[in-house]
């Protein structure tokens, strides 16, 4: 990572992505009713992009990389639950599908990410 192009994690493209995840399943679960899934999936969302922040802020590389990590498992929890959004009839199978594809694309971009910075 260029440290003159990215003087902040808003520049990051994986932080952009994970707040556009993070967006898209607070408004695709606002209906759900079963509210401790909600509140669930939710704060594991949030959790991508707030590890991401938190880890760039840190003074060193291996605690960035630590906190890319956090995100990723993150990633991973977004992804079951949104399977069993689908399967639980809280999301529609297609929704659902679309923003696995998302979370898989993003875990992917930490995945490089932790690659870059690992080195």
């Amino acid at each position: 990572m260029d440290e003159k192009k990215y003087q902040s994690f808003e520049d990051l493209i994986v932080w952009k992505q994970g707040m556009e995840l993070c967006i898209e399943v607070y408004k695709s679960m606002k209906e759900c009713r079963d509210f401790g899934f909600r509140d669930q999936i939710q704060r594991a969302a949030v959790s991508i992009p707030s590890n991401i922040a938190e880890g760039f802020e840190r003074q060193t590389d291996k605690e960035f990389v630590q906190y890319l990590f956090i995100a990723k498992g993150s990633c991973g929890e977004v992804r079951t639950q949104l399977y069993l959004a689908a399967e639980l009839e809280h999301l529609q199978k297609p929704q659902a599908g679309e923003l696995v594809n998302k979370a898989k694309k993003l875990s992917s971009m930490i995945q490089n990410l932790i690659k870059v910075r690992k080195h």
